[in-house]
């Protein structure tokens, strides 16, 4: 059974402004996951299954149906407010989604494999969708998942704070400790996070969480009961979210359970902010001259 790549691309882009999902950055009119999607495709995935709300629907299928057809199966899931909320009242002044693992959680009944999960507006890379397939078609279980980390020094924006699982990993490659970080940045000739009103110094090669993920069907139990926790203590809470790294955090805890960091020579880059744009865009064009992706990937 080939494993499936998951996409989440729910999100509100509030600090992007638009959504930056669709936009277009490769020569022939490329978004950053048709890079993912190809990385995945030739890496061996057998299925892409996007995490969207519903209003954006029609403009996800009319960018992808067509020109995925033949090449991947493709199914799409829809992160709503109302999804696993049974029981509960939202308040009115609730409009975000409710987090990454929630979004996780929404794709259950499309995803029986095992699979990875990686954001919309991130490029990951070859080698990353590679390792990836080698781990969850070797290695993964219900026991065992993965993520693929990356440099924090290579993963901030010159245009603002970033959001960032940082880690911690142990002799053996083994996640000890994840936390996200909301507001990492550079200052000077250090890397930083606020946390209240302090500012707390991190290692410019602590490996991070790009949200590239490898799960099996499992994590999908442990999403739900965390979720259904979340909603408990935080409803009444408008912007509060639960993330995969809370789950990730969760997993390492259980018995005999491991989350392997899988390191990847891959260059990622991403777009938080409206400046972000044009660097996406030369970063893609500079892989297609160097021959890394044809000029039309379709």
């Amino acid at each position: 059974m080939k494993p499936t790549l998951v996409i989440m691309a729910a999100g509100m882009a509030s600090r992007y402004g638009s959504l930056k999902q669709i936009q277009r950055f490769g020569p022939s009119g490329e978004t950053i996951m048709d890079y993912s999607i190809y990385d995945a495709v030739r890496a061996g995935f057998g299925k892409v299954v996007f995490i969207i709300r519903k209003e954006f629907a029609d403009d996800f299928k009319a960018i992808f149906g067509t020109k995925l057809k033949d090449k991947i199966a493709v199914d799409y899931v829809y992160q709503d407010l109302n999804s696993f909320v049974e029981g509960y009242t939202i308040p009115q002044d609730r409009t975000k989604p409710w987090g990454t693992a929630h979004a996780v959680l929404c794709a259950s009944a499309a995803v029986k494999e095992p699979f990875i999960v990686i954001n919309a507006d991130d490029f990951y890379g070859r080698d990353a969708f590679e390792k990836a397939y080698i781990f969850l078609t070797q290695h993964a279980n219900d026991h065992t998942f993965g993520l693929v980390g990356y440099e924090l020094i290579k993963t901030l924006s010159d245009n603002g704070s970033v959001s960032r699982g940082v880690c911690k990993v142990d002799a053996s490659g083994n996640l000890v400790e994840i936390a996200e970080r909301t507001k990492i940045y550079a200052e000077g000739n250090k890397i930083v996070y606020e946390d209240r009103d302090n500012k707390v110094e991190v290692p410019s090669d602590a490996k991070v969480s790009m949200n590239f993920w490898c799960f099996t069907p499992y994590v999908f139990s442990i999403c739900k009961e965390m979720f259904d926790e979340f909603l408990k203590k935080n409803l009444s809470q408008p912007k509060a979210e639960i993330y995969v790294v809370d789950v990730a955090a969760k997993f390492i805890t259980l018995p005999d359970s491991v989350m392997k960091v899988i390191p990847t020579k891959s260059e990622w880059f991403g777009v938080t902010y409206k400046e972000d744009a044009p660097e996406v865009e030369n970063s893609i064009n500079t892989l297609v001259n160097k021959g890394e992706y044809p000029a039309s990937l379709w």
